[in-house]
């Protein structure tokens, strides 16, 4: 159980403007279901906020990627600035000729969990090293 917004943005998918660094995370290790609301008069005392219930089931086969290390780098990094192309927040992870290929001048939101789990193979070390430290 998590506070509704929360909740919704663990499970939302590409394209959404709730989509996000979470979604992401949980989504590459976990198959997440919203499941219903919990009204704020079920408890005592009453919270303020709405809850909502999620299943989360613990994936058995994870999308292949570089690295976990590498796979949170990118999302982070991604996310941080959200309303910028790609090509923009990844400069530092990726050479300047993979940089001109079409998927970094999407936006963060627009790439699923496979996405970023492919462009972790792409990374070249000259940024990550020290992001990894």
């Amino acid at each position: 159980m998590f506070q509704k917004e929360v909740a919704e943005r663990i499970v939302s998918k590409p394209q959404t403007k709730v989509y996000g660094i979470l979604s992401v995370l949980v989504q590459a290790f976990y198959d997440v279901e919203y499941l219903f609301d919990v009204p704020p008069e079920s408890f005592n005392p009453p919270p303020k906020v709405t809850s909502g219930i999620i299943r989360l089931v613990r994936k058995e086969n994870f999308t292949p990627m570089k690295s976990e290390k590498a796979f949170f780098t990118l999302v982070k990094a991604a996310f941080n600035q959200r309303r910028k192309m790609l090509r923009n927040p990844l400069k530092p992870f990726f050479d300047a000729t993979v940089l001109q290929e079409p998927i970094f001048t999407k936006r963060a939101e627009q790439l699923t969990v496979e996405d970023f789990a492919a462009l972790t193979y792409r990374m070249g070390s000259h940024g990550l090293s020290e992001e990894l430290g």
